[in-house]
C-alpha cells in the first residue's frame, strides 16, 4: 500500500501516521502537505518538514488554549504530538543527537497539554521498576471508582506511549480502562534513562500488574496485556510468566527475532548464527553498505543498535537470539490472540510461528488486502483493526465470566 513515496519505509511511516486521524490524530491534508515536501529517502528532510508541521500546529493549539477554545486546543495538540513523533522518527544514527530529546518531549508536551482537557483528564503515572520508575498514563472508561476490565498497552520497537493513546481511546468507548505505559528500550526509558531493551519481558509486566492490583478501580481478574508490533513478542512472553493476565493480544505475533534475520538471508538459524560469528566483520561492511541504499534497513539498524545497546549490526544481530519463544510458548496459560498482516514485511511468518506454539486457548486473526489492512499492524485501518480485536476481548471476558 504505497502512499505517495516509493521508499517503502517513508511510505509506510506516512500511512502510520495518517492512519490516527479517525481518533483526531492527524489531518489527511496536514499530512500529505508534509509528504510533498519530503525528499524521498531523505532523512533530514523527513525531519524538518514534519518538525515545521508539528511546530504550526502547536502553534494553533496554543492559541486554542489562550482562548478558552478547549475542544480545539485538545484536538490540535493530539495532532501536534503525533506529528513530532513522526518527524523523530528517522534521526537515531547519533543517539546523541540533541534533536531526538527536543523532539520527543514536545511530542509528549503536546500530549500532556491534550490530556489535561480529556474527559475525564487521563492521569500520568510513574511504575515501580527495580531500581527506578517507568511512566505512563492511565485512561478511564468514566470517572466511577467502580472497578472494570482493565487492558494494558504495550508498545515495541519504536511506539510511545504517547501514541499508544490512539488504540487506548477506542478500547475506553467499549467500557475497558487502559494503561500505556513504556518499558525497557522504548520512549523515556530509552532516551531519558538510556536502559536498553531486555528480552525476559515478564520482569518488566509484572510491576505493571502489581502497580495495576495496587488500585481500587481495577478488575483484578479482568487484567488483559496488548502487544503491539515487537510488543507481539512482549507480551507473550510476559503471559508466559505472569499468570495473573486473563487475556493475551500480540498483534502481530513474534516467534523469534534471529529466525527473521536468519529467513531474510536464506538460512537457518544454525547457519546464520555461524554466518555471523565465523565473519563478523564481513557481516557489518556488507550491512553497512546495505544500508546506504535502504532506508528501512539503515534506520533499523540504527535504531536497533541504540535501543539493544550494541556497538556494531553484528552485536546487535547476535542479541535478537535470546527473542525467542521456543523455550517458553507452552507456558502461556491465558487465552491468546495471534494477529497476523498478509502483507507484513516486518515480521513475515512469525504470527503463525507462534500460533503453532502456543498451547493454550488461542485463536489466529489474519487481516488481508481484501480488508485494506493487509500492512505491519493494520497501519491506515485502525477503525477495523480495533473493532475485531476488542470484539475478540470482550467475547473472551464473556466466555470466562460464565465457566
Amino acid at each position: 500500500m504505497k502512499v505517495v513515496f516509493d521508499d517503502e519505509a517513508f511510505s509506510y511511516q506516512l500511512l502510520r501516521t495518517l492512519g490516527y486521524a479517525p481518533y483526531k490524530g492527524a489531518d489527511i491534508g496536514e499530512c500529505l502537505q508534509t509528504a510533498y515536501r519530503i525528499k524521498e529517502g531523505d532523512f533530514e528532510s523527513w525531519y524538518q518538514e514534519w518538525f515545521d508541521t508539528a511546530e504550526r500546529i502547536r502553534g494553533i493549539a496554543d492559541a486554542s488554549l489562550n482562548s478558552g477554545d478547549n475542544i480545539s486546543a485538545r484536538e490540535t495538540y493530539l495532532r501536534a504530538s503525533n506529528y513530532y513523533r513522526s518527524a523523530e522518527f528517522f534521526i537515531h544514527g547519533d543517539p546523541a543527537d540533541a534533536r531526538i530529546l527536543e523532539t520527543s518531549r514536545k511530542s509528549r508536551e503536546s500530549f500532556q497539554q491534550a490530556a489535561a482537557l480529556c474527559e475525564p483528564p487521563l492521569e500520568s503515572v510513574t511504575i515501580a521498576y527495580e531500581t527506578t520508575t517507568l511512566p505512563g498514563y492511565f485512561i478511564k472508561a468514566d470517572t466511577s471508582m467502580a472497578p472494570k476490565p482493565t487492558l494494558i498497552l504495550n508498545t515495541g520497537f519504536d511506539g510511545t506511549a504517547e501514541e499508544l493513546y490512539f488504540t487506548g481511546a477506542a478500547a475506553a468507548s467499549r467500557g475497558y480502562q487502559c494503561l500505556l505505559f513504556e518499558g525497557p528500550g522504548q520512549g523515556r526509558v530509552i532516551r531519558e534513562q538510556s536502559i536498553p531493551f531486555r528480552p525476559d519481558w515478564e520482569k518488566v509486566i509484572t510491576p505493571v500488574v502489581d502497580y495495576l492490583l495496587a488500585r481500587k478501580d481495577v478488575m483484578s481478574a479482568r487484567i488483559a496485556l496488548y502487544g503491539i508490533s515487537l510488543g507481539g513478542y512482549l507480551a507473550p512472553r510476559a503471559a508466559a510468566f505472569e499468570h495473573r493476565l486473563a487475556a493475551c493480544i500480540a498483534n502481530g505475533g513474534v516467534f523469534s527475532l534471529f529466525q527473521v534475520f536468519a529467513d531474510n538471508r536464506g538460512l537457518s538459524e544454525e547457519e546464520a548464527e555461524r554466518y555471523v560469528t565465523d565473519s563478523p566483520e564481513g557481516l557489518d561492511k556488507s550491512v553497512e553498505e546495505a544500508m546506504k541504499h535502504n532506508s528501512e534497513l539503515r534506520w533499523g539498524v540504527e535504531d536497533g543498535m541504540w535501543k539493544f545497546n550494541a556497538k556494531t549490526p553484528h552485536e546487535y544481530v547476535l542479541k535478537l537470539k535470546a527473542y525467542s519463544m521456543a523455550d517458553c510458548a507452552d507456558k502461556v496459560a491465558c487465552p491468546t490472540l495471534v494477529i497476523d498482516s498478509e502483507k507484513d514485511t516486518k515480521f513475515p511468518g512469525q504470527a503463525r510461528k507462534l500460533y503453532e506454539a502456543l498451547r493454550s486457548e488461542k485463536e489466529f486473526m489474519l487481516f488481508t488486502v481484501r480488508d485494506a489492512a493487509e500492512e505491519h499492524c493494520q497501519a491506515g485501518a485502525s477503525l477495523l483493526s480495533n473493532q475485531r480485536v476488542f470484539d475478540w476481548l470482550d467475547k473472551t471476558f464473556k466466555k470466562s465470566k460464565r465457566s
